[in-house]
């Protein structure tokens, strides 16, 4: 069910993948952060919303990528809050 509401969401086919986290949450529900590929995923809705270039929030996206800690722990993921606050910062919400 979570699968296909971020789908519908999204705009996506029923056959896209979806990365693990695009459809699970975090222990506590409240990690700030998401996995490069479920970003991308959401760009063209975030575009649409915010009524913005999907090039331009996709180089958002791309510039809020962290690297693993010390580059070689854990995995690149993107600060949603820091993204979301770009975001504000360039294209706000009407």
């Amino acid at each position: 069910a979570d699968a296909a509401a971020f789908r519908a969401e999204n705009g996506l086919s029923p056959e896209t993948p979806l990365p693990a986290d695009a459809v699970t949450a975090s222990a506590s529900g409240l990690d700030p952060h998401i996995s490069p590929a479920t970003a991308r995923l959401q760009v063209a809705r975030v575009a649409r919303e915010r009524g913005a270039p999907e090039a331009s929030v996709m180089a958002l996206v791309e510039d809020s990528i962290e690297s693993p800690f010390l580059g070689f722990i854990g995995e690149p993921r993107v600060n949603v809050l820091k993204l979301n606050i770009a975001l504000d910062a360039k294209f706000p919400l009407p």
